[in-house]
């Protein structure tokens, strides 16, 4: 068990960050991994994979949270002090920060960048992360009626307990227009998880990004997919055929058999929802033009409405109209992206 690192009196400073540019403050964070990288690197983000943090350590694409756009980015670091300061009127506790990126004295690779430190009555420094989110989104900070910490951001504050060898961290999340539309959530030290926590990374960052071993896919396909295309960019329709390696082989079958067993569930759910649209058919009938309908049955009452959902579009015959007629604003306002549709063929080999 090593020494135990005051971390506020003799912190373990990788650069002060006070006034530091932010394509010199991303050159730093690119030295290890950080909090925001640790749920990525384990594979349990659920906006990005452990490969995006490893292109971006290397400078090959940079990676940017798909979870924010620019106006969300800027608002949570507009609203970063005012939370913080909502905190403290709620809880009591002093905040502060310190405008430095640390890292950890045993292992280096691991490092934090501290939204706030705040101190507990007993004298404790604790860790401060400030969050804002939609309300729709709030379902994420609970389990039925058990309070959580979303794991991506659990994985986050565990990381920076590490690093700073501090025992608790408090999430403080903004949803509302008011000091009541907060949760705060608080977690304690686990070295348990600390110990499998500094193992994974430290074989991210060794066995991959030290050798340039990009780490394979595990996580969900729609993020794998989006960061395959991120990578490599548009398609290349003069680009030749390639040879599958014997794993993607096994992958193409596979695929092929979760597509036959795809079809037999698609003609299930195409039952189901023609019946539904039936019974449906039939309500609508006899409700008319109203858009709402009442009934009672076993002591429940039920409420059906069917109501006229109005939006402007252009058709397709306008818009091809538009193109012929006006090209000049048909180019300003009309663009143009890629999808690109996956599909397996299956043939008999040719005899030689």
């Amino acid at each position: 068990m090593r020494t135990r690192i005051p971390p506020l009196e003799n912190p373990y400073v990788l650069v002060v960050t006070d006034g530091l540019p932010e394509e010199v403050w991303l050159e730093y964070r690119r030295k290890g991994v950080g909090g925001s990288d640790a749920a990525a690197v384990l594979g349990v983000s659920p906006f990005g994979t452990a490969r995006d943090i490893y292109y971006d350590k290397l400078k090959i694409v940079s990676y940017e949270d798909p979870n924010e756009n620019w106006v969300e980015k800027e608002m949570g670091h507009l609203l970063e002090d005012l939370v913080a300061q909502i905190f403290h009127v709620r809880t009591g506790y002093p905040i502060y920060k310190i405008k430095k990126m640390f890292y950890h004295p045993d292992y280096p690779f691991m490092i934090a960048d501290i939204d706030y430190f705040t101190i507990l009555p007993n004298g404790e420094t604790a860790i401060l992360e400030i969050k804002t989110t939609k309300e729709e989104a709030l379902d994420l900070w609970w389990k039925g009626d058990e309070e959580i910490v979303p794991v991506n951001y659990e994985i986050q504050g565990r990381h920076y307990m590490t690093v700073m060898d501090v025992d608790h961290v408090f999430f403080c999340c903004f949803y509302g227009k008011n000091e009541y539309g907060i949760v705060i959530r608080h977690i304690t030290r686990d070295e348990c998880y600390e110990e499998e926590l500094i193992l994974l990374e430290a074989n991210f960052w060794q066995e991959h990004v030290m050798k340039k071993i990009p780490p394979p896919y595990v996580e969900d396909g729609e993020l794998v997919i989006k960061s395959v295309k991120e990578h490599y960019g548009p398609a290349d329709i003069t680009a030749p055929a390639i040879e599958l390696s014997t794993l993607n082989i096994s992958g193409a079958m596979r695929y092929l058999e979760l597509q036959a067993q795809k079809a037999l569930l698609n003609e299930e759910v195409k039952r189901i929802d023609n019946e539904m649209k039936l019974l449906q058919g039939r309500i609508v009938d006899e409700m008319g033009t109203s858009c709402t309908a009442l009934c009672n049955h076993d002591g429940m009452d039920y409420t059906i409405t069917y109501n006229p959902v109005y939006k402007k579009s252009i058709n397709k015959d306008n818009l091809f109209k538009l193109q012929m007629q006006y090209p000049e604003i048909y180019e300003q306002f009309v663009s143009q992206t890629e999808s690109r549709r996956f599909y397996v063929k299956k043939t008999p080999k040719k005899a030689a």
